[in-house]
């Protein structure tokens, strides 16, 4: 059986009057992640790594911030499209590692919920998603509360 492994990163700055959407959920907060779609830091990171598996590029070039079509498009959308490509070339998900670092607001309550989402989408298990959250003890742009990162690993496997 062929596997392949990705990695993914993504960024985004926090702003006042934005919705802040991780791992494809709301999370009541007094900013938002500012970008072209949801800006969803988490399911870019993942989209990023699922991509990279299989050698595909990256969201930019699939899902271009130039282009109307994406102007404000959830990013359980980008991701479903993304995991239709991996299907295309004939893998499948095997596990999801990722982590989000963010100063506020503490994750913890959201996780399960972004773990039904991604593992719904994704065609894996909940056991399969990992998402885990640190701060940066207030260090750097995160620590200031001016922006959020994630990073997620992906095992892909050949069906």
């Amino acid at each position: 059986m062929s596997y392949r492994i990705g990695s993914g990163v993504d960024f985004h700055q926090l702003k006042k009057g934005r919705e802040l959407w991780i791992g494809g959920v709301n999370i009541p907060f007094k900013k938002g992640a500012l970008g072209h779609s949801d800006a969803d830091v988490l399911l870019h990171a993942i989209c990023d790594a699922l991509l990279g598996a299989l050698a595909l590029g990256d969201i930019g070039i699939h899902f271009p911030n130039t282009s109307k079509e994406f102007k404000n498009i959830q990013s359980t959308v980008l991701l479903q499209r993304t995991m239709d490509m991996v299907k295309q070339k004939g893998y499948s998900v095997v596990n999801i590692d990722s982590t989000i670092c963010l100063q506020e607001p503490k994750l913890k309550p959201y996780t399960v919920e972004m773990q039904k989402i991604i593992s719904s989408i994704t065609g894996v298990t909940e056991n399969d998603v990992s998402i885990k959250a640190t701060t940066t003890e207030e260090m750097g742009f995160i620590g200031k509360g001016k922006g959020i990162m994630a990073y997620a690993s992906v095992l892909l496997q050949k069906v």
